[in-house]
């Protein structure tokens, strides 16, 4: 891992620490780095500015850059064309004389005014750039930092890098790159550049325009894991309709030569889908570890294990929790048309019949368990010649005051315990019955 700092206006506190726990999220591991010496570093760039200047010297040596004492501004007036013309061909008494005077520079590459440089993509295959369509790129800052463009080729060779991937925008810079590389003498890494990540309108996903980071995603409940899977299947494929893969499985399956040319679009719900995949594929005791800290305060005194198994396979993201489980640490305002219901055969007036009637049953259970509790709902549906449906659907309804509800009538009434479970039924009744008197 490499800190490629040298634009120090676009250095933001903070971040390094951000990368650091990025990378640790996602199971990512670097062989070395700042705090994995690897016998090749610094690798902070602005800890290596001693470095680039003898290689930026060499190239003004042999001719293959020159210095630049144009400022910015004179730049952007004359254009790129007459900058170059302006500096390239100094003779060397003008440079020494503009260099007592205190003029600042900077170092240019010199790029050949005519001929062609190609290269091959392990993506894109060969590409020519015609070498009068390129620009002088500046190497090294009048304040000594090199360019990024520079300090990459120079610290690419110095740490045995064989392998570059980046983004397809780099494209066009690559040919310069190879000319700093033939004028150094040294071999010329592997490319494989990636196709862009788009969101819907077409443009590339940015920081800067707001989109989500790695970060942002978690915290948006999605797991490093699911996000790491998906990611990977933007712009690759592994050859067949596979689309759930943990680490391991991608670090067997992975192969660049599979990566696509087109831009590949992001979808939040694609990603929702993938992550309930990975949360349901958590064993119990890891899901429930991350789902406690939605739950809130009050609900610690019930069984949460329980509730987690419960909600475990019913999320898309972890932020759903909150919402979803709100009902067990107190029933919403809900309203008794809730009650009504064609498929169970639940009207108002057989919500309130069942309600009635089960409470003293359910006064008289002394082991308030599932089993006990099962028992005793089929049986008074047996005895009133109703369907299971007929009494499960009002007494889950008075116990959550939800349509939808992780669990059923049996598990929630577990969960909440016999004291909370009669009283929720008793509020129901009142509810009911204050319906059925206006009526």
């Amino acid at each position: 891992m490499r800190i490629e700092d040298t634009d120090t206006k676009r250095t933001v506190p903070g971040a390094l620490e951000v990368i650091y726990e990025s990378l640790r999220l996602a199971h990512i591991e670097y062989d070395e780095g700042p705090d994995k010496d690897g016998g090749v570093g610094p690798y902070v760039q602005t800890q290596r500015r001693h470095i680039y200047p003898q290689y930026a010297e060499y190239l003004v040596e042999h001719g293959a850059a020159y210095r630049c004492f144009c400022s910015k501004e004179q730049s952007q007036e004359l254009g790129a064309e007459k900058v170059y013309d302006e500096c390239r061909f100094l003779s060397q008494s003008e440079i020494e004389a503009k260099i007592a005077a205190g003029e600042p520079f900077v170092i240019r590459q010199r790029i050949p005014e005519s001929g062609e440089t190609t290269f091959v993509d392990t993506v894109y295959g060969e590409i020519t750039f015609r070498n009068d369509t390129l620009d002088d790129q500046v190497l090294l800052k009048s304040d000594g930092l090199p360019t990024y463009n520079f300090a990459n080729v120079v610290d690419d060779h110095l740490m045995a890098i064989t392998l570059v991937m980046r983004g397809v925008e780099y494209l066009s810079s690559t040919p310069k790159y190879n000319l700093l590389y033939e004028s150094f003498g040294w071999e010329i890494p592997t490319y494989v550049h990636l196709p862009h990540i788009i969101k819907e309108s077409g443009k590339k996903l940015s920081k800067r325009d707001g989109d989500a980071s790695f970060q942002d995603l978690i915290a948006q409940g999605f797991l490093p894991e699911a996000i790491v899977n998906y990611i990977a299947l933007l712009g690759w494929n592994p050859g067949d309709e596979r689309e759930f893969f943990t680490m391991p499985d991608l670090i067997a399956e992975f192969d660049i030569h599979r990566i696509n040319k087109a831009n590949a679009g992001f979808s939040i719900a694609k990603l929702e889908w993938l992550n309930s995949l990975h949360i349901r594929a958590l064993s119990l005791e890891d899901f429930h570890a991350l789902a406690l800290k939605y739950y809130p305060p009050d609900m610690m005194r019930l069984d949460t294990k329980r509730i987690s198994a419960l909600v475990q396979s019913r999320l898309n993201r972890l932020t759903d929790i909150p919402q979803m489980v709100a009902f067990f640490e107190a029933t919403p305002d809900y309203s008794t048309d809730l009650f009504t219901h064609e498929k169970s055969k639940s009207t108002l007036s057989s919500s309130y019949w069942v309600l009635e009637h089960i409470t003293p049953l359910l006064e008289q259970v002394i082991e308030w368990t599932d089993e006990t509790l099962l028992q005793l709902v089929v049986a008074f549906a047996a005895e009133a010649k109703l369907k299971n449906g007929a009494v499960m659907w009002p007494l889950r309804i008075a116990l959550s005051g939800q349509q939808f509800t992780p669990g059923g009538a049996i598990e929630i009434a577990q969960i909440l315990g016999k004291d909370e479970t009669l009283r929720r039924i008793a509020a129901a009744k009142q509810k009911l019955k204050q319906v059925q008197e206006m009526v």
